[in-house]
This record gives structure tokens, C-alpha cells and sequence, in this order.
């Protein structure tokens, strides 16, 4: 797209080359069509992960689902407004340098199903095994790789991995590096602590694994428990197992607007009409699309794959640093 063929969407803004979108003639299930039914245009996230359908004036969003639960959302006009009464925040990749761990997990996982253990995930597939769920991703991974197996065989298998791992780390003989804490976090956390803003921890990891990931990042820094230090946290829950209860979020994490809308309206007690005192932070392309979702301005901070996953349009900002971030919040 030529930046004198841009065009404005409703709720997002203006689209152009940079957006890392891609125009569509229909939306993926067939039912919105250019130019028929008042639709403007059509217009996908690079990872083709969200659909925005556009009318004259407003623009819905079509969240597709590996797992055969995709879901249609309004997509409402942000805006930040200050003072800032909520910075929300993903976890793996932007506060903690986890992702290359939980990627690596995801490729062991492969490559057991694939019963190679010399089995390696390629550069492409990057957009669609982070920032999803585990089973979003592990879906994809099943459907390119071995589409002989089953999701339910590679939650097996994942779970068989991640308890080793974490045990593993727990004990001290972990992988090296598997958490680390993001470059500049903890003076960026507490800065916006002295300025009485609500923080919230958004993550579509299971409680399992982003507990401990947390945990040990806030011991690495001395800040104490994160439970104490954060205003709310939410996570995908506990894994559905025979045996066991498990808790809604493989079906409804990012970018569906859920977790986020949660963490604000739940977890910090904020109303949605106070939705523009509210941002997001992220590093993923999923995360981006859903605070947009959700109703908040969203952030984008570098190393993840927002540029690879073709969301870069829907951030408001993107940052280098969290210094740079805090310069704008303030």
C-alpha cells in the first residue's frame, strides 16, 4: 500500500503501508464482502490473526480461533487521557525476557510429537507461538508440522515439559536465562507507583508457569512479592485436566479483549468510561490487538513481534525503552 493510497478506519485510525495490514476483498468466514452491506473496506493484521471490517462509521473486528471459537468485537476510538489512573502490562516479553523460554517449550513439545528430537520451529512461525494461548499455539504448530496429531496429545506433552523445566529451575539446575527481568523495569515500576497509578499484570500464560516467572523476576530485583506490588493480576487460569477444575482463558486470551478488559474493570474496579485514563503495554502482536480491543491506547514496546506480526498500525506509540514509555505516560 502507497501512503497516498491510506485510508482511515473507524476506531483505529489511519492505515498505511506502515500499518503492517493487509487489504482483503472478504473477511475469512465469508460473511462481510467490500462494498456490499455498507462495508468500506477490509483490512488484516499481518499475522492475519484479527480481520477489521469497515463501515462509514465504525469498524468491527474478527477475531479468528484456531481451536473453531472465533468471535466478532466492536472497535471502539481510543485516546490517552491524563492523569493516568491504570498502566497495564503483559508479562512474558515485555516485564520479563521469557519468551525465547516458553518458544523453546513450545518447539520441544513439536518435536515429540514429531518424535525428532532435532526439530527446530523456523523464523516465520514466530507470530504464532507467542503471545497467543498454549493451545492456539500448539494448534498451529500441530497443523503445520504433524496434522496427524492431536492439540490434546501436545497438551500432553507440553505439560510434560513445562513441569520438568520449572521444577528444574525451582531447583536451581534450569535453564540459564529462562527469566530474566526486562532492561530498566524496576525504576520504570516505580516511578509510576509514586504517581499513584494502578498497576495491572495481564498474561494469556496459565497460572502454572506465569506465577513462578514473576516470582522470581521480583526476587532477582528485591521488590518483594508481586502479589503485594501489583494492584491485580490476571492470567489464563488453571489447565482444564482429567482429575481437575480447570478456569476459563485457552478459548478467550489475547487478542480476544478479554483479559485485559478483566484486569481493569474486575481487577482494578475501573469503569469502562474511564477506559481512556487507562494503557496497555505490550510486545506481541496478539497483546497490541487486545487492549486496542478492550477499549485502551496501546503501547508498543521493541523485541517482540509486533513488527513481524503486522500490528504495528494499531499502537499508538512504540518505544525503544520503558524510559521512553515513561516519558509519555507522565
Amino acid at each position: 500500500m502507497d501512503n497516498k493510497d491510506s485510508v482511515i478506519l473507524p476506531g483505529i485510525g489511519e492505515v498505511t503501508e506502515k500499518s503492517g495490514f493487509i487489504k482483503l476483498e472478504q473477511c475469512s468466514d465469508g460473511f462481510y464482502r467490500e462494498g456490499k452491506e455498507g462495508v468500506v473496506c477490509i483490512y488484516a493484521t499481518g499475522d492475519k490473526k484479527v480481520e477489521f471490517v469497515s463501515f462509514e462509521d465504525r469498524t468491527i473486528a474478527y477475531v479468528k480461533s484456531a481451536m473453531g471459537y472465533p468471535a466478532y468485537y466492536p472497535v471502539p476510538e481510543v485516546k490517552m487521557e491524563k492523569p493516568l489512573k491504570a498502566v497495564l502490562m503483559d508479562l512474558d516479553g515485555t516485564t520479563v525476557r521469557s519468551e525465547e523460554f516458553w518458544i523453546w517449550i513450545i518447539q520441544q513439545t513439536t518435536a515429540s510429537l514429531l518424535d525428532n528430537p532435532r526439530f527446530e520451529l523456523e523464523d516465520a512461525d514466530m507470530p504464532y507461538v507467542s503471545g497467543h494461548s498454549v493451545s492456539e499455539h500448539l494448534k498451529y504448530c500441530v497443523n503445520k508440522y504433524c496434522p496427524d496429531k492431536t492439540v490434546e496429545e501436545a497438551r500432553n506433552y507440553y505439560f510434560e515439559h513445562t513441569h520438568r523445566e520449572m521444577q528444574a529451575i525451582l531447583e536451581g539446575r534450569g535453564r540459564e536465562g529462562a527469566f530474566t527481568p526486562s532492561p530498566g523495569i524496576k525504576d520504570f515500576l516505580m516511578e509510576l507507583k509514586g504517581m499513584g497509578v494502578k498497576l495491572g499484570l495481564v498474561t494469556s500464560g496459565l497460572y502454572e508457569k506465569a506465577y513462578p516467572e514473576i516470582l522470581d523476576a521480583f526476587h532477582t530485583l528485591g521488590m518483594g512479592k508481586p502479589d503485594d506490588f501489583y494492584d491485580s493480576i490476571i492470567t489464563a487460569g488453571f489447565p482444564l485436566r482429567k482429575g481437575s477444575c480447570g478456569t476459563l482463558g485457552e478459548l478467550s486470551p489475547k487478542p480476544h479483549p478479554w483479559l485485559y478488559a478483566e484486569v481493569a474493570r474486575v481487577g482494578l474496579g475501573l469503569d469502562y468510561s474511564q477506559r481512556h485514563s487507562i494503557v496497555g503495554i505490550e510486545d506481541s502482536s496478539a497483546g497490541i490487538s487486545s487492549i486496542r480491543l478492550a477499549g485502551f491506547a496501546a503501547i508498543g514496546i521493541k523485541d517482540g513481534n509486533i513488527i513481524q506480526g503486522g500490528t504495528l498500525g494499531l499502537c499508538n506509540h512504540y518505544c525503544d525503552t520503558f524510559e521512553e514509555i515513561l516519558g509519555i505516560l507522565k
